[in-house]
């Protein structure tokens, strides 16, 4: 059944995939990894201390590809390679990130990736608009958890938050629940699992 349900498990990309541990293990990295990647996509806004990158849009593949358990554990290896590795923005690494402005974002990605894998293991990114929108609660749950960080890091009142950490990004956010809408869906038709493209 290729309709988003809320009752049983389908599987996600990964699933197509033979093995078991041990492919588990190697999506896992290979998740953490193609986060690094985009992560060094950055824009520089000004007046903002967060840049725009192509961390969000990862975290949404990610956890839409490898499904709850197994995205959500990409992007906290992610978060913890950070620590040691230039994996974050611009090549960026350390405790110091994580307790700076953009420390909350990352946290926001593993719970933001759980989130769109769970959508996924149930069917919601199998057609555009339910994928569309799956991206889009799981970029909330990024900006949710990364406000509170720039706030704390900051210490600037809401309104300036929620403008530089938030408002700047929303059409940024847009455009890669767009792209996650497109990519997923048709990664489900070259693997047959759903019937020629339908709009929701």
């Amino acid at each position: 059944m290729s309709e988003f349900t809320v009752d049983h498990r389908q599987p996600v990309l990964a699933d197509e995939l033979p093995g078991s541990i041990a492919r588990d293990v190697a999506l896992v990295v290979a998740g953490a990894l193609f986060t690094a990647l985009l992560a060094q996509i950055t824009v520089n806004v000004p007046g903002s201390p967060v840049p725009i990158t192509g961390q969000t849009l990862a975290v949404g593949l990610v956890g839409a590809t490898l499904g709850m358990t197994r995205g959500a554990a990409s992007l906290a290896l992610y978060a913890v390679l950070g620590l040691f590795l230039p994996f974050y923005a611009d090549g960026a690494s350390g405790w110091e990130v994580i307790w700076g402005a953009s420390g909350g974002y990352i946290i926001g990605f593993i719970f933001a990736a759980g989130a769109i894998g769970w959508f996924a293991q149930h069917g919601g990114d199998r057609r555009i608009i339910s994928t569309f929108l799956g991206f889009v609660v799981g970029q909330l749950i990024i900006f949710a958890f990364g406000l509170v960080g720039l706030q704390l890091a900051t210490g600037e009142d809401w309104g300036w938050v929620v403008h530089n950490g938030f408002t700047i990004f929303i059409v940024g956010g847009l455009v890669k629940a767009a792209v996650g809408a497109v990519v997923l869906p048709s990664a489900w038709l070259l693997v047959g699992r759903i019937d020629g493209p339908r709009p929701d």
